[in-house]
């Protein structure tokens, strides 16, 4: 078979959809048989399923981050399955199925894309994401407010981008990055005086923690206007530091060495090392 990067969009949207639909239509029939024969399947409710469908969405991230497209491939079924699985017990208890589902979705998307579906105008990515707010609040009756709609147990990283986001489709938002660089060494200053430059046995713990707190969400706010997502960013240095950690521990143990057993100074050599080998590849560590 061709390869699908290669296929025309024509091909993708149209040609394709028989076998889409297919394809669709089967993992729903091995579900029902699954749900009715299966002990396991039998036994799953919302509850159960939830703390595997986290499991399997980081999943996904770490094939994505590993630009790993066939694991890719493979986490998006899991999800799939979960997905319907999700609606496939809704079902049971009467509550909706997955065609409710996929077509309040639709009708979602419809509405939030005037510019597509109706007459409204937006000509560019900022312009389309500040009308996807103004919907979303006005579809809700506003009552949580602009920020209600953030998961409360989202990741602290992932969540300060999100409110970011929604403040700035209310209009609440700097107007030029430096002034945002401006505002991250302002805080990085005054976390510096809370933290007594230095001196943590002079520090209040509890001000310190709540300046770090705000130097951080600057910088989460200065790379929204870079364009920059801190979270990828995070875990690209992540995944550097545990290779380079990895590269120390090799190398010691090549040499008949303990990390125990050297110095700081003996390991940075090592690290040393680490930094100057070649690039690794995308997704290693």
């Amino acid at each position: 078979m061709e390869n699908p990067t290669t296929w025309p969009t024509v091909l993708l949207t149209s040609a394709r959809r028989p076998a889409q639909l297919a394809a669709f239509g089967r993992l729903l029939d091995v579900l029902d048989r699954l749900r009715t024969e299966c002990p396991w399947d039998k036994k799953q409710t919302l509850q159960t399923l939830r703390h595997l469908t986290i499991e399997e969405t980081y999943e996904i991230s770490d094939a994505i981050l590993r630009d790993d497209l066939p694991d890719l491939k493979k986490e998006l079924g899991d999800v799939m399955l979960h997905l319907i699985f999700y609606a496939r017990i809704a079902a049971e208890k009467g509550a909706f199925d997955i065609a409710d589902v996929l077509n309040a979705q639709c009708e979602k998307l419809i509405y939030r894309h005037p510019h597509i579906y109706g007459d409204v105008q937006a000509h560019d990515e900022e312009t389309v994401k500040r009308n996807w707010e103004q919907l979303k609040l006005k579809e809700k009756g506003n009552t949580n407010g602009v920020l209600g709609g953030v998961p409360t147990s989202l990741p602290a990283l992932v969540k300060a981008m999100r409110i970011q986001e929604k403040a700035r489709g209310a209009g609440f938002d700097w107007e030029q990055p430096e002034q945002v660089w401006d505002k991250v060494q302002e805080e990085l200053n005054e976390f510096g005086a809370e933290y007594s430059h230095g001196n943590p046995d002079r520090m209040d713990a509890e001000k310190a923690a709540d300046e770090f707190g705000d130097l951080l969400f600057s910088l989460v706010n200065f790379a929204r206007f870079a364009g920059i997502n801190p979270e990828e960013a995070l875990e690209r240095t992540n995944r550097k530091f545990i290779s380079r950690f990895q590269y120390l521990e090799t190398a010691a143990a090549a040499n008949n060495k303990h990390l125990a057993d050297l110095s700081l100074a003996q390991m940075d050599v090592y690290w040393e090392e680490a930094k100057r080998r070649p690039a690794q590849p995308k997704g290693t560590v």
